[in-house]
């Protein structure tokens, strides 16, 4: 069996709970609030930016320029994404969900986005790229999950950026950096200290995607707020 099965058979739980979260179930049924839509979206907006150091780094450590290039081009997808009339889909998106400029340009991290983001941040500066690349899978792979799952129910909800999450995650845009990631990590295993430190970014790294579920969902703030 290869790694990433046994890390998937390993953690299905925690999996199945993050990728039938309430919050993604409501979002493909077109019934998610605007209030839990935004929270989620404004503090994605935070995160990308620690996301995007992490894989930054991760390319920097890549051990081919084959290797770099699909961290790359991963990379530049995030920073140049596609979208309707050239207008941003962040901006978009708040514009539908009521948020105001101020909303998202003063955002600061809550808990769990400051968590994720300082675990992604350390894991690109001092994890291996295979680290790196296993997160990628997490954070990438559910995503894909769901937004397989949505696609193949044919799940069209009425708000426009709901629709367009769900395509942005389907086959098409990231299955194959999906399935490049799954065998970079399962020709990583070692069998020893390299798989051991796989498997604990691939534990805390789907752990912070529950908590991000359920920090939008339910509300996360500092306790002085």
């Amino acid at each position: 069996m290869s790694l990433t099965q046994e890390l998937r058979d390993k953690h299905a739980d925690l999996w199945h709970r993050m990728v039938f979260h309430p919050f993604i179930v409501e979002m493909g049924d077109g019934t998610l609030s605007h209030e839990r839509a935004r929270r989620y979206f404004i503090q994605d907006y935070v995160f990308v930016n620690d996301l995007v150091a992490m894989i930054a780094h991760g390319t920097a450590k890549a051990p081919s320029v084959e290797a770099a290039s699909h961290l790359y081009a991963f990379l530049s997808v995030i920073l140049s994404p596609e979208s309707a009339d050239e207008n941003d889909f962040f901006m978009r998106a708040f514009d539908i969900l009521g948020a105001t400029e101020e909303d998202y340009s003063s955002a600061t991290a809550t808990p769990t986005t400051q968590g994720f983001g300082d675990f992604l941040v350390r894991t690109g500066l001092g994890g291996s790229f295979e680290e790196v690349v296993t997160v990628c899978y997490v954070t990438e792979g559910t995503y894909l999950d769901w937004g397989t799952r949505f696609l193949n129910e044919g799940k069209s909800p009425s708000n426009p950026i709901y629709r367009e999450w769900i395509e942005l995650h389907g086959p098409d845009y990231l299955g194959d950096f999906v399935a490049w990631c799954e065998s970079v990590v399962d020709d990583a295993d070692d069998g020893g200290e390299q798989r051991a430190r796989i498997e604990r970014v691939f534990h805390t790294a789907l752990r912070y995607e529950y908590l991000f579920w359920e920090a939008a969902y339910n509300g996360d703030k500092w306790p002085d707020d």
